[in-house]
């Protein structure tokens, strides 16, 4: 399929992009039947900028997980103590469910 908006559709190359939706042209093909887009090419480029503006919140989100870690001054604990510690918690629940039971 080629996206063609009726306009000088110049990418930096000068070239349309052909694209193969496969089992994605039925979404396309509902999204211009709902009357919201007037050709292909509108419906790709707001895919597209739904799709950047997610990876933005998403890059955020990790980057916020970062801070907050560099900002936990609790010292580092091992893997080796860390999975040990684990191991003992799930060992003990497993044991407060089984006099539970």
């Amino acid at each position: 399929m080629m996206f063609d908006n009726g306009k000088s559709d110049e990418m930096a190359t000068g070239k349309a992009i052909r694209v193969e939706l496969g089992p994605q042209r039925s979404i396309l093909q509902r999204q211009l039947e709902s009357g919201l887009y007037e050709n292909a090419s509108e419906v790709l480029r707001d895919a597209l900028r739904a799709l950047d503006e997610r990876d933005a919140v998403y890059d955020e989100f990790l980057r916020a997980k970062v801070r907050a870690s560099m900002a936990n001054k609790r010292p580092n604990v091992p893997i080796g103590e860390a999975f040990d510690r684990a191991r003992a918690a799930i060992a003990r629940k497993a044991k407060a469910a089984r006099r539970g039971a």
